[in-house]
């Protein structure tokens, strides 16, 4: 069973999303604690799955990847086994950064990023029309980001 967030949680929480580098150490310092109980207080979020890994946050521009897609997806078919595949499918290609199964029109939205439109179109053509449940799909393509975050309020 998951513990509740007190406020020390809550701003370890903030800190690390600040800067998963910080040390307990460090943390400690912040909080105007000791620190073992930081330690464990860490160690309890990550094995109650609060804090789920820690990333490096790369820019994706400068690794050749100037291309953001968000492509929404609409099944022909809603069985469990039928969408469960296409999950599995969608989970193993590496040019999927995101899926979300949403409501509306479509029911799922991805999000690809490549390095240009011929890429793109390949990804569409040999990866997501070889699946067999795409019933149609719809792709919005980036043309500039104004608020990327990662970071999630603990209010």
């Amino acid at each position: 069973m998951l513990s509740k967030l007190d406020d020390t949680d809550k701003l370890i929480i903030k800190f690390l999303q600040e800067d998963a580098k910080l040390t307990t150490k460090e943390l400690a310092n912040r909080l105007n604690l000791s620190a073992t109980p930081v330690y464990e207080r860490i160690k309890r979020l990550e094995t109650e799955q609060v804090i789920k890994k820690y990333v490096a946050l790369v820019d994706r521009e400068k690794i050749g990847m100037s291309l953001m897609v968000l492509c929404n997806i609409r099944l022909k078919e809603h069985a469990q086994e039928a969408g469960m595949q296409f999950v599995k499918s969608i989970i193993a290609m590496d040019e999927v950064t995101e899926c979300l199964n949403i409501s509306g029109d479509y029911d799922f939205m991805i999000k690809v990023v490549v390095p240009d439109m011929r890429t793109y179109q390949s990804f569409i053509m040999n990866k997501l029309a070889s699946l067999e449940n795409i019933g149609s799909t719809q792709s919005i393509f980036v043309m500039g980001e104004i608020k990327n975050e990662t970071a999630y309020g603990t209010e």
